[in-house]
């Protein structure tokens, strides 16, 4: 979704133009005077760039409605020009990332490379959306990151993430030109959550598995073709996908599975290092997915987890090093460069563990300190849990980055405790990471993507600019929200542009069941406020009022008949009954915590987060803290991106429907 004719996007004639705004910003500006106007040619003068152009094609089409032409010939005015770049000084400096974009007459992407080329095409397609005639300010960059890791790591192994979205995730990190998804595959919860119970402790083991039959997650997994295929649309993309296994602890699905493997020592979600099963377990585990001429995780990088790990035992200690040599082997033998979590200084001993070629990442001073892994010649992955970890309603770590703080302070030569020099040659990159601890705790898809999509946009820009950001973080923040996720995706359900108070009406007076909406799209996000006045002529249990892609709304819900919603298996009922045959106007708000109804302009009820526990929570003997391996309250939510795909099968009539962007003043309460 492009919202057009923004307050920032005019240029003046007859002077230089200023730097356009892009997420992430460019490394580089030179402007000219005058407006690139495009004429809906593009002309490929390399082979090499023929899939990129052709992207570039469909993604224009799928923002602007606008279908370009690939054709030959002579450039002429207003046409996109893609050509390689082949003087060998040039082709250094540009890199493997990055481009020279010369707008003039004709708008020129020049590369060393397609992954090159395809950044580029980003960045005119975010400064396309900001005019309504599409134009671009003429001038030249030449555009090279500052690190060549910039990424994120989705935690799938505690909530399950359907492939739908994370592939709609791969097309906006694509769009802000974030190159690293690492998917965490397996894990589990923490057990004082549980009563203190192992067997009540969720755990997942999301690939499928043939060699392990059993092993696979149940409540949502990946099929390997399905998983493959989701790595090819990621290469199209230059988004590299790094699948994690998570051993030897965060390993309750293993030992669930193979109760044998697990630690009595150290706990269930360890595996016991003494066992001479665990090595030919993980061997084959590994092999499954990483052997064969096509393998499952198809991609130049796999990661072998080892964070966490209990240190009590020098003995086991050496153990845990040989294991984490052993698997950076054991991948390097397929192929693959291994990523790990930084863990030995925690890890402190002898055996010595494989350094070349290995990618560690920085996330805790503590178990790993950055100037010691540094000077053993590591390449290191700034992600300090600090800084930029969320943890979805926890009371720890961050719900929602602290992104004006990271865009003002934080490069990824910040490790935490220690900051190297910028662009140090070990230092990779960075990334953030979202991390599901608290299994069940009502968190869906939607309120996940609502606290990564501004971190997202922040981290581009510091992990490609790095220091060298110009615009103000105020600047920065407003004209964040008018960019599009990607194309073709709108995750945030956004219908009104950022920033306005508007109300839209449905324009049909009446509507009845079973009628697709086809209106503001199917569904909107926080903050909004959805009113209109019902009239049921049967209330009857299981009665849907409205769906939607990822939740319903129901008039009679299923267990209670109360007046509730639903989403991702979630049931939450207001204490409020329809009434039959009666009209009543219905007023819901939802915000990203709380879920507000009204009744006649009136208000009725907040579905707030409730503060849940265990037995053991309850009793007092943990209590609440910001701890989570000793914290045992969880925070459950009960939020809802409201469906407006469709009326459900409810008797009777809906009139007056209108959806505002901000909540009523009576829902303030």
């Amino acid at each position: 979704m492009a919202f057009l004719l923004l307050p920032f996007a005019s240029f003046s004639a007859g002077a230089e133009n200023a730097k356009p705004f892009v997420i992430p910003e460019l490394s580089s500006w030179q402007g000219a005077e005058g407006q690139f106007r495009p004429s809906g040619r593009v002309i490929v003068n390399s082979k090499s760039l023929a899939d990129v152009a052709a992207s570039f094609v469909s993604d224009y089409q799928e923002m602007f409605g606008v279908a370009l032409q690939i054709v030959k010939g002579k450039p002429s005015a207003g046409d996109f020009v893609f050509t390689q770049e082949t003087a060998a000084d040039v082709a250094r400096e540009m890199g493997d990332e990055g481009y020279r974009l010369n707008i003039a007459d004709c708008t020129t992407i020049s590369a060393a490379t397609p992954r090159g080329a395809y950044w580029a095409t980003r960045t005119i397609l975010q400064i396309s959306e900001q005019s309504a005639s599409r134009t671009l300010p003429q001038g030249v960059t030449t555009d090279v990151p500052a690190y060549a890791v910039r990424g994120f790591m989705m935690d799938c192994g505690r909530k399950y993430i359907p492939l739908d979205y994370m592939s709609k995730l791969v097309k906006v990190m694509a769009y802000y030109k974030m190159n690293t998804l690492q998917v965490h595959l397996n894990d589990n919860g923490f057990r004082q959550y549980f009563d203190g119970d192992w067997a009540k402790t969720p755990a997942a083991f999301r690939m499928e598995s043939e060699w392990f039959p059993g092993l696979t997650a149940t409540d949502g997994s990946y099929s390997k073709r399905d998983f493959i295929n989701f790595q090819i649309d990621a290469e199209k993309q230059y988004v590299d996908i790094v699948p994690e296994i998570d051993v030897p602890a965060h390993s309750l699905a293993f030992t669930r599975y193979r109760p044998s493997l697990g630690s009595q020592e150290f706990g269930e979600d360890h595996l016991n290092l003494r066992s001479p099963e665990v090595v030919p377990f993980l061997d084959s585990l590994f092999t499954e997915y990483c052997a064969g001429p096509d393998p499952v995780f198809r991609g130049k990088y796999v990661h072998i987890g080892t964070d966490e790990y209990s240190n009590r035992d020098p003995q086991v200690v050496e153990k845990f090093r040989s294991l984490t040599d052993h698997l950076i082997r054991k991948v390097e033998s397929y192929g693959k460069q291994a990523y790990v979590w930084g863990s030995l200084t925690h890890a402190k001993g002898e055996t010595p563990v494989k350094v070349d070629d290995v990618i560690m990442q920085m996330w805790s001073c503590g178990y790993a300190d950055p100037t010691a892994m540094k000077e053993l010649g590591y390449k290191l992955v700034s992600i300090p849990d600090g800084y930029v970890y969320i943890v979805p309603a926890a009371g720890y770590y961050y719900d929602y980055l602290n992104c004006g703080w990271l865009y003002q302070s934080y490069t990824p030569a910040q490790m935490g405790c220690v900051k190297f020099e910028e662009r140090d040659p070990q230092v990779l990159g960075g990334m953030f990471a979202v991390w599901n601890d608290h299994c069940g705790n009502g968190i869906t898809v939607k309120d996940i993507h609502h606290r990564l999509m501004p971190a997202m946009q922040t981290l581009s820009a510091k992990c490609w600019t790095a220091d060298g950001v110009s615009v103000p973080w105020e600047e920065f923040d407003y004209k964040r929200q008018f960019l599009s996720e990607a194309p073709g995706v709108n995750e945030l359900g956004r219908v009104f542009a950022p920033g306005t108070r508007a109300t839209a009406a449905y324009p049909s007076k009446q509507l009845t069941g079973n009628t697709v909406l086809d209106w503001l799209g199917p569904e909107v996000g926080y903050d909004y406020t959805v009113s209109f006045t019902l009239r049921a002529d049967a209330v009857e249990k299981g009665t849907v009022l409205f769906e939607g892609p990822s939740s319903k709304v129901w008039l009679s819900s299923p267990e209670g008949g109360r007046l509730a919603f639903e989403r991702e298996g979630y049931l939450n009922e207001f204490d409020y009954v329809v009434p039959k045959g009666r009209p009543v106007q219905l007023t819901i708000c939802g915000n990203p915590s709380e879920t507000i109804l009204l009744v006649d302009g009136r208000f009725r009820q907040s579905l707030y987060p409730l503060t849940v526990g265990s037995a053991l929570a309850q009793s007092g003997a943990a209590g609440a803290t910001s701890d989570p391996y000793t914290a045992s309250k969880m925070y459950y939510q009960r939020t809802l991106v409201f469906p407006l795909q469709r009326t459900g099968n409810f008797q009777g009539e809906i009139s007056n429907l209108s959806v505002s962007n901000f909540l009523v003043e009576a829902a303030r309460r």
